[in-house]
């Protein structure tokens, strides 16, 4: 099955990811500067506007924040002994049938919106098989 998550850079939800650090992180400044991080303000036009969620597009931190959140996604699939492949917010899961593969997409999918606070694009979200999906340009061949 592939999985796309519906504006997931601009969706990141803030108390979520700070409680996540919270967990490893203990020096409070550090947090304090990860929180400010995050709300910083987004300027349009000349008009800064306040954020209050998402990660800030184009930073080198993003990606490393987003992957905080989304390796709870992965100790979840692990726990469930689905094989999967994921980078940043593009992620396979593969199971040995469709059958399985829709269970799993609806457990998934409601792990993902409840637990992580983030939203599963249904649309661009498919139970396939692996010869007609893709994954970051590439796909199996038989």
């Amino acid at each position: 099955m592939e999985l796309d998550l519906e504006k997931f850079f601009d969706k990141v939800n803030h108390d979520y990811l700070m409680s996540l650090l919270a967990k490893r992180i203990e020096d409070k400044r550090l947090l304090k500067l990860l929180r400010a991080y995050l709300t910083s303000g987004i300027m349009e036009g000349g008009i800064t506007s306040p954020r209050t969620e998402g990660t800030p597009q184009g930073s080198p931190l993003s990606p490393l924040l987003s992957n905080i959140i989304l390796n709870e996604l992965d100790k979840e699939l692990d726990k469930r002994g689905l094989r999967f492949v994921r980078y940043a917010d593009d992620c396979s899961i593969y199971t040995k049938s469709q059958k399985s593969a829709e269970r799993v997409m609806t457990s998934i999918t409601t792990f993902i919106e409840v637990k992580l606070h983030l939203k599963v694009n249904k649309e661009k979200s498919k139970v396939s098989y692996p010869t007609s999906s893709t994954l970051l340009g590439y796909s199996f061949y038989t």
